[in-house]
């Protein structure tokens, strides 16, 4: 295990003639042996979660979820005490922006690595079906991980130690975008903070630049591109921030400037660490584009070699085709002779 449990209380949302009503459960959960593998398993479903947004609680805003975190972090606000007050923003906040959501509402204090976290996660419910040993039909009905939308963490040992810097709050801003980014600044009372996304494709840009400078061949950048990207999902599963210091020692080749001098003498607005969007590094070593019906990705390293592209034409020529997708085509065009 490398998540702790500290604290956990689960209390039940439902949705019933367009209104929130919120289901309260009268304790804390006791921790044993399925809460811990739970909170892992929500804890890494979580750090994969593509696109999420960062944040810091706002000085200028009222923020009853910063107060109550705050009261029991101090030992005044015992934890149950703390998810109430939360859940009633979070009902008021949830009719506002009229979310139709039913299911779960998680709290949970947890350690990880050297971090304390307070997980919010509102966990949809799944129906699922199975056959008895006598050969009768049965339902189930399970948490849905995987696919869970409403969900915030809050970094509490980042939040005591830099609460200027407005990013140890993440949530995941899911389908809805702008809809669901807004609901979470108004629930937790947060401004936002650092641009994940942004600071990913500056962090690329900053990389390639420092590729041509470095005159490297073909195969050494897609090598080290590789060494980046592969870095850089490491961050995405664990939740950590890249680190400039940590991408330099991946990439500085030969007997130029390491990569964090480039960066730091060229002045690219990037921070020493960022938190990572994977969609957006995921460029590094891929090329994908779809439109018109047709959906088309390919590795990077295959340009110039399997596939070749004829800009005057706008043609792409592929030498090689995927198995699957060949046996597709000739039975297609079997059938049409």
């Amino acid at each position: 295990m490398t998540t702790q449990v500290e604290r956990l209380v689960v209390h039940y949302v439902d949705k019933k003639d367009e209104k929130i009503e919120i289901h309260l459960r009268g304790d804390e959960m006791p921790v044993n042996d399925r809460v811990e593998v739970f909170i892992e398993q929500l804890h890494h479903a979580y750090n994969g979660k593509p696109g999420k947004g960062f944040c810091g609680f706002s000085g200028q805003k009222n923020s009853v979820v910063a107060s109550a975190l705050q009261s029991y972090r101090q030992g005044d606000c015992h934890f149950w005490n703390m998810t109430e007050q939360a859940t009633q923003v979070l009902k008021e906040e949830l009719n506002k922006y009229a979310f139709n959501e039913t299911g779960y509402l998680v709290f949970c204090h947890y350690k990880y690595v050297a971090d304390d976290f307070m997980m919010i996660a509102l966990i949809n419910i799944k129906d699922h079906y199975s056959i008895t040993s006598d050969l009768d039909l049965a339902m189930s009905r399970h948490l849905d991980i995987t696919r869970m939308q409403l969900a915030a963490r809050i970094n509490l040992s980042q939040w005591a130690a830099q609460a200027d810097e407005n990013r140890y709050v993440s949530f995941i801003k899911g389908r809805a975008g702008r809809k669901v980014a807004d609901f979470f600044l108004d629930f937790l009372g947060c401004e936002e903070g650092i641009d994940a996304r942004q600071q990913s494709q500056v962090m690329l840009e900053a990389v390639e630049d420092y590729f041509s400078e470095q005159e490297f061949d073909r195969q050494e950048k897609n090598e080290l591109r590789r060494q980046v990207f592969d870095y850089c999902s490491d961050c995405v599963t664990t939740g950590n921030d890249a680190e400039v210091v940590a991408l330099s020692d991946t990439i500085s080749k030969g007997e130029g400037p390491s990569f964090d001098t480039f960066y730091r003498e060229q002045n690219y607005d990037l921070s020493e660490s960022f938190p990572i969007d994977k969609k957006t590094v995921t460029s590094m070593v891929k090329f994908a584009g779809a439109g018109a019906g047709v959906s088309i990705s390919f590795e990077r390293k295959h340009l110039g070699e399997r596939i070749h592209y004829d800009e005057r034409s706008d043609t792409l020529t592929i030498k090689g085709i995927p198995p699957n997708l060949k046996d597709q085509l000739q039975k297609f065009f079997a059938e049409e002779s």
